[in-house]
């Protein structure tokens, strides 16, 4: 499946053995009862109850006297710890820890003998708690009230050193946030105790919500609010020196009612009926370190027939709204839609019917996204239980109390793009394979075997063309968040072409109010990304144009004999033999291709070139990166251009078993052709957008043209420029090829197409009588250029002259 979910946790194989040992343990002891901790029979009771920032899970069961244990698996040593027992029959509402482990706050309701017991009794308490377990002490209410508390501890950034004050969250269903500040001393060694339990100061962070979710690992807490019927989303960031900020408001543009409350990732929310999301609203709110903000929302349903869905990239200025075709009606939805946080995608599934990933990164064009149906194995793969996304790419199933981490199955997406027949697929799961950016050698590897066996079968996009860009792109891409506004990610501008099953709508969005003026981290690449959206600027994407103008000027003047300065272009060729160098230097393995063993002017030309724009480009759009940098930066790029048309033409040559020269002159094999015509479309892929070759590639080309290609279709490719004439290749052409007659026919047609100062030159080296009658008459129409040169000047003296002697004589 496309979707791959490691399991880092899993309840029946990490705590319950422990639990069964223990009860067998103080059964064979004569302990009657089994005493606190001992699990009954079908253990039905034993779930997670919240997962720390520090990967740290806390569950709780009852034992059987019914009294409620509440116990911890640390993630790094992956043992269980008993943490404390109320020796009552409760349900657990929500529970946390501190990160010292001396603090566990907990909120309990009195458990109904009869019906749900997730719900309060009418006059029932929820109790609040807050209890000293290091060692266990002191019990402090902290709310007694009729509506749900759920708890949360604040992490700190720094956990080296323990802080002098705890924070905890309170988060009432009577819709305010209360923040706890907890001050703990130690007492007789490691005795930790509360200081002044009596009071503990609090204040309000947020009311009147009606939607919350915590991000535990960034330790953000976003919540709604309506303003006149408007849902406005709003951050808070809490800091490690316990302050909180207001980072931004931002309005949606979806229907939320007054009466509404719903949270999400503040624990397990046994509470909703988990049976009939599909009646449920679904929102949750993405984030990244590249900047950005995805704000993804699913009404409830009200038909089977589709299903619709909305993702507001608000660092994009944009949102999306999809309607997916269910297709087989007769499987009605019993579950909710399920959104992950996959870092670059955004995975968007309904279990037995569709599959989304979602490019954030890159939204704008549809075939960026991936679009799997319900007849596709990878939907049924994926657990039909209600998943919920955590931080970074934990994802939790509280059904079967299993934790996994969520990541993109290399494996099954590069066995899907030899599969799928459908253009905007291909592309899709190109970029998506690129961006894993696990192994990438081996990956290039493998989608350059499928490029070279599936080169004519995509016709919306050029293949070699947007996996060039692509891969180039994600080379360097974690160099620089703000590189994406800077360097193609794509060949292609425009997608028209419609997605089988889907329908999509675009429409602008307003954009966030930032309420600070000091930003740092994730925060400082959000405001860059808003204000790049806010100034409307034209595209800043790199594009070979002035180099173009300026290579084309240099090859004119060169055939003129007019140069530049020669400061100016010894420049040029020294960028293009840093590139090789460090290409050379990237690359350790020898090659089968005879690349960059000729000078190849032009192409070096191109290169240099290339790479002083580049430069100019990135210093003038990138502030606050070194020059040394952004110069490596610029190497390695143009480095990566050149290796992947070395890797297509490598893999091409292996895969064909061609001789590493193959400059012999006999008839071509079926081999040499399917090489010839993979390297003419490389030089059409580069051609259209002005992107630089390896020195050495047009003579391999030119050679294999003589092989595969009769003289007059030769002929045509070379006035037609697809095949270019180097001095090294005409030079193996004189020296290699007897003088057969159609050996004549073609050392004389190329002869006659070369320039004349390469044509002089490339005669010396042809031992042949048509050989001599070109220099012959080559010589002799000098003599005559020299001859009416010399007579020019002879009469203009003989002009000169009489004009003299005329103006004397009056």
């Amino acid at each position: 499946m496309a979707l791959r979910l490691v399991c880092d946790f899993d309840l029946r194989k990490d705590v319950l053995p422990g639990l069964r040992a223990r009860r067998a343990a103080s059964l064979a002891s004569g302990a009657r009862g089994g005493g606190p901790g001992i699990l009954e029979d079908n253990y039905e009771s034993l779930r997670i109850l919240n997962v720390e920032r520090n990967g740290n899970i806390i569950y709780t069961y009852k034992d059987d006297k019914g009294n409620v244990v509440f116990g911890l698996y640390d993630c790094r040593t992956r043992q269980n710890e008993h943490l404390y027992t109320f020796e009552k029959d409760l349900h657990v509402i929500s529970c946390s820890i501190n990160s010292e482990r001396t603090l566990l706050a907990a909120s309990l309701v009195h458990s109904a003998k009869e019906g749900r017991k997730n719900e309060l009794q009418l006059g029932s308490k929820c109790l609040t708690l807050l209890v000293e377990i290091h060692p266990v002490n002191n019990v402090k209410v902290l709310k007694a009230v009729d509506s749900s508390i759920w708890v949360q501890f604040l992490y700190p950034q720094v956990e080296s050193h323990p802080p002098p004050e705890n924070h905890l969250l309170l988060i009432s269903e009577e819709k305010y946030i209360e923040k706890f500040h907890i001050h703990v001393i130690q007492e007789d060694g490691n005795k930790v105790v509360l200081r002044d339990s009596g009071h503990l100061p609090r204040e309000r962070v947020a009311e009147d919500f009606v939607w919350a979710q915590w991000d535990m690992s960034e330790q953000r807490l976003y919540y709604i609010v309506l303003k006149k019927s408007r849902s406005i989303l709003k951050c808070i960031q809490f800091s490690a020196n316990e302050k909180f900020n207001l980072m931004f408001e931002a309005p949606l543009d979806i229907t939320l009612s007054a009466s509404g409350f719903e949270l999400v990732n503040f624990g397990c929310d046994d509470l909703q009926d988990q049976g009939n999301l599909s009646k449920h609203l679904t929102l949750c709110v993405f984030t990244n370190h590249t900047g950005s903000l995805c704000v993804c929302y699913s009404p409830k349903f009200d038909s089977w027939e589709k299903i619709t869905y909305s993702v507001f990239y608000f660092h994009k200025g944009h949102s999306k709204t999809f309607t997916a075709a269910l297709g087989s009606v007769d499987s009605l939805v019993t579950k909710g839609l399920t959104f992950l946080n996959l870092d670059y995608y955004v995975a968007v599934y309904l279990p037995g019917h569709f599959f989304h990933l979602l490019n954030i990164q890159h939204p704008d064009l549809i075939c960026h996204s991936l679009f799997l149906t319900g007849n596709n194995e990878v939907v049924d793969m994926l657990p039909h239980s209600p998943l919920q996304s955590l931080s970074g790419s934990l994802v939790l199933d509280w059904c079967s109390g299993k934790l996994y981490r969520a990541l993109l199955n290399q494996s099954y997406l590069l066995q899907f793009l030899w599969n799928t027949q459908l253009d905007c697929e291909k592309m899709a799961v190109l970029h998506c394979v690129l961006s894993c950016g696990r192994d990438p050698r081996f990956l290039e590897a493998k989608i350059i075997q499928w490029i070279s066996e599936n080169i004519s079968t995509c016709h919306s996009f050029d293949l070699i063309q947007e996996f060039i860009i692509a891969s180039s792109y994600w080379s360097i891409y974690p160099e620089t968040s703000n590189i994406d506004k800077l360097l193609p990610y794509s060949s292609v501008l425009t997608w028209n072409t419609e997605i089988p099953g889907i329908t999509l709508v675009t429409e602008e969005i307003t954009l966030p109010f930032m309420k600070v003026h000091s930003f740092k981290g994730y925060w400082e690449k959000l405001n860059s990304n808003l204000e790049y959206v806010k100034c409307s600027k034209p595209c800043l994407l790199y594009n070979n144009s002035m180099v173009k103008r300026e290579w084309h000027s240099l090859i004119s003047e060169e055939k003129t004999g007019r140069r530049r300065s020669m400061v100016y272009v010894r420049n040029i060729f020294d960028n293009a033999m840093k590139v090789i160098s460090n290409l050379e230097a990237r690359n350790l393995e020898p090659r089968l291709t005879p690349l960059f063993q000729e000078e190849d002017y032009h192409q070096r030309l191109l290169i240099g070139l290339m790479v002083s724009e580049l430069r100019e480009h990135l210093l003038r759009h990138l502030q606050g990166i070194e020059k040394k940098k952004i110069e490596q930066m610029v190497l390695d790029y143009i480095s990566k251009l050149l290796d992947l048309i070395c890797q297509i033409l490598e893999t091409s040559w292996r895969t064909h078993h061609l001789h590493p020269w193959v400059l012999h002159f006999r008839r071509a094999s079926a081999a040499e052709f399917t090489v010839f015509h993979i390297m003419t479309r490389i030089l059409e892929a580069t051609m259209s957008l002005f992107l630089p070759l390896p020195p050495g590639f047009h003579t391999l080309h030119t050679i294999l043209g003589v092989h595969c290609l009769p003289l007059h279709n030769l002929l045509h490719y070379i006035d037609s420029g697809v095949l270019l004439l180097t001095e090294t290749a005409v030079i193996r052409l004189m020296k290699d090829l007897d003088n057969s007659e159609n050996n004549e026919k073609l050392k004389f047609s190329i002869i006659v197409r070369l320039p004349p100062h390469i044509g002089q030159k490339i005669c010396r080296l042809w031992d042949h009588p048509m050989s001599s009658n070109i220099i012959s008459r080559n010589h002799v129409k000098q003599l005559l250029l020299n001859y009416k040169k010399q007579l020019c000047m002879l009469l203009k003296d003989m002009t000169t002259w009489m004009q003299n002697l005329w103006r004397k004589q009056l």
